[in-house]
């Protein structure tokens, strides 16, 4: 096993300069010191790694595999620096600490609510909000970028520890005019002449819509349009553009507005689990104690239970 133990802050800040800026000047310019003390730091750093940190065919300082296991390893580090900044901030200003909590994009119509009445109860401690769909946010729990994570289905190949917090129903909303809506009875072939707006890949509910359409389709191809982000697809469904699965607490207010109508398909909804996470192998601090302590007393309030009747109209 390699010992880079000789490495220094110093080599990896001027490699990942470098690589940012596209040049050894830029990357002087960006760290306020002169391009030869860059030179020599990233000499240093490759004698380090016994291997080059540059594809030497390509004149843009593009890193090689190695050297960008050490820019992955300065970002790394960045952010720790960056972290450790803002808790230290927070003990200045009075406060006991920060927690920086790590949301799936489904949970955003959830989690501000949740900030909201923590700092009400507890000012003391401030909560960065980091938003990502789940793809993102698993990369991050690798990281270990966040203290609290709330998401769904916890990843398996990383040791967390997990609060169940509520029920997670997915629905097949369709606007209050289409076609189908009062239909008691409708069938996959129903859906195949329907265009079905989806998430993007890596964004569970993708993964959850693609599983649920396999199953009933039987792999027969249905009409999918990719979008962003709930949002668009909830106001798309609503310009009838098409029909979406999609996370019930997105869209609460229009089901129950009869703006959006919940599909009676056999098999919806889906109900999968709300989790609260963190990483079983870092302990959490105080602050974040109290953060997690705090949503999963409260869990009731935050994720109330729905029921067939907040459905269907």
């Amino acid at each position: 096993m390699s010992d880079f133990r000789g490495m220094t802050w110093k080599q990896l800040r001027a490699l990942a300069a470098t690589v940012e800026t596209g040049s050894v000047s830029g990357a002087a310019k960006a760290l306020g010191v002169t391009p030869p003390a860059i030179t020599t730091q990233l000499k240093l750093l490759e004698i380090e790694a016994g291997a080059p940190l540059f594809d030497r065919a390509n004149s843009s300082f593009a890193p090689t595999e190695i050297g960008a296991e050490f820019l992955a390893a300065a970002r790394d580090i960045e952010r720790i620096v960056q972290q450790t900044g803002e808790r230290v901030d927070a003990l200045r200003s009075g406060a006991i600490g920060s927690v920086v909590f790590g949301v799936v994009s489904t949970a955003k119509y959830l989690a501000p609510s949740i900030v909201a009445s923590f700092r009400a109860a507890h000012p003391d401690i401030r909560v960065n909000l980091a938003i990502g769909n789940r793809s993102e946010i698993v990369r991050g729990l690798e990281r270990s970028e966040y203290d609290i994570l709330l998401m769904g289905r916890p990843p398996a190949h990383i040791e967390v520890e997990s609060i169940p917090l509520g029920d997670h129903p997915h629905v097949l909303i369709a606007p209050a005019n289409h076609r189908l809506v009062g239909d008691a009875e409708i069938l996959p072939e129903d859906l195949l002449q329907e265009r079905i707006l989806a998430r993007e890949q890596g964004s569970g509910t993708r993964m959850l819509m693609e599983r649920f359409l396999e199953r009933i389709g039987g792999g027969r191809a249905f009409d999918l349009t990719e979008m962003g982000s709930n949002e668009t697809i909830k106001q798309s469904v609503l310009a009838g553009l098409g029909i979406a699965i999609i996370s019930a607490h997105t869209c609460m207010t229009e089901l129950k507005d009869g703006k959006l109508v919940a599909l009676p398909v056999v098999g919806l909804p889906l109900v999968r689990q709300w989790f609260l996470l963190n990483r079983a192998n870092r302990q959490l601090t105080k602050a974040a104690e109290i953060f997690r302590a705090y949503i999963s007393e409260n869990r009731r309030d935050f994720f109330p239970r729905i029921g067939p009747s907040d459905f269907h109209t």
